[in-house]
């Protein structure tokens, strides 16, 4: 797996670099936020790390224009600004997650994978529909649910998936 980290702080970044290439991870490194937006544009990652508070662009605008023109890619905002107003911006700049500084380096270790594995995960198949195939003939009652107040799908409807609720019958 392939990471570019964004990260201005010498000794973090070696840090950080160490960990995950004794991992097992590809680790590209940027020194500031320019070079990390070009390193980001110019080679396919399976993820990234970035600090925001970076020399030349801030983390959260790498982040917002990575996100602009690569929806899928997993980005990990590390930083040592942890205030909730922090941590809000960075993910509605487009982070997948936020950690912050200091950190248990196993910690990070579980995030990015949990980041890679919902990246990569299949959707799972589709239910099969249980709506007969006229859309004039009624579901027999044994397909209707029984009624739930708290359900917002309609009592009636044989299943929840995709297909039936779609349909009025």
């Amino acid at each position: 797996m392939r990471i570019l980290l964004v990260e201005d702080e010498p000794s973090v970044a070696a840090f950080l670099y160490q960990g995950l290439s004794e991992q097992g991870y590809a680790v590209d490194l940027a020194a500031d936020g320019l070079l990390g937006l070009t390193r980001a544009q110019a080679t396919r990652y399976d993820c990234l790390i970035l600090d925001q508070l970076l020399p030349g662009l801030s983390g959260l605008e790498v982040c917002r224009q990575v996100r602009a023109h690569d929806a899928g890619v997993p980005i990990l905002m590390l930083t040592a600004l942890g205030e909730m107003d922090d941590k809000i911006r960075g993910l509605d700049a487009g982070a997948d997650d936020y950690l912050v500084k200091p950190f248990a380096f196993e910690e990070l270790l579980a995030r990015l994978r949990a980041l890679v594995r919902r990246r990569t995960e299949a959707p799972a198949p589709p239910r099969p529909c249980t709506w007969p195939t006229s859309a004039s003939t009624p579901p027999p009652s044994a397909w209707r649910a029984p009624a739930r107040p708290s359900s917002s799908r309609p009592a009636n409807l044989p299943c929840s998936s995709t297909c039936c609720a779609t349909k009025t019958g």
